[in-house]
């Protein structure tokens, strides 16, 4: 959609991408497509910015979350093996205003204790060249400690995987079949619930 619409999703106006999500959804549910019980959202590598930043400032509005090797903690990108080449598009620490932005786009920063957030999946791989593995772990422990909605918050760790490129296509379909299992039982499909065998 061209250089002027990118601009407008990056550094400062990173808050657009998570905003248009926002939009999305309560389009969806205004116009009883679905409701807020219904929708899960998921989004890997960068990508976890957006999801990481949608459910922790519209944690009502999601029934599932899946940020998937995700930057989430993004203020400490810069500070990893691949953080640099990030910055032309993210934003450095070293300039106020791009800081600003680093935090703004931070969803590990913006976790709240006591609060309601969707059942989450979070994965990680130990191989990770660009988003290092403690960054979904640390996002992980911080949100399971601050969540009162009982719903689970998962982490998932590959020891064997890296970012997912180059990934065969055996571990590319249990990959999907993770997510679609994990986001159908969350949101209540019927024949994606746990079987409870009845005690006699």
């Amino acid at each position: 959609m061209g250089e002027a619409w990118h601009k407008a999703g990056q550094k400062t106006t990173k808050p657009n991408t998570w905003k248009d999500l926002i939009a999305c959804a309560e389009y969806l549910v205004k116009n009883q497509y679905t409701g807020p019980g219904k929708i899960a959202i998921n989004g890997g590598s960068a990508g976890g910015i957006l999801i990481g930043r949608a459910m922790t400032e519209r944690p009502d509005l999601f029934a599932v979350a899946m940020p998937e090797v995700g930057c989430l903690n993004a203020v400490r990108m810069e500070n990893s093996p691949n953080g640099p080449v990030n910055v032309p598009e993210f934003g450095t620490v070293q300039q106020e205003e791009e800081c600003k932005g680093l935090l703004e786009m931070d969803a590990y920063l913006h976790l709240t204790p006591d609060t309601k957030y969707p059942a989450t999946l979070v994965t990680a791989g130990m191989n990770d060249p660009r988003v290092i593995a403690w960054q979904p772990a640390k996002f992980s422990a911080r949100l399971q400690a601050s969540t009162t909605s009982g719903k689970p918050v998962l982490l998932f760790t590959d020891y064997e995987a890296g970012h997912g490129i180059g990934d065969s296509k055996q571990k590319q379909f249990e990959t999907m079949a993770d997510l679609l299992s994990f986001g159908l039982w969350q949101t209540g499909v019927p024949a994606f619930q746990p079987k409870i065998a009845s005690l006699r």
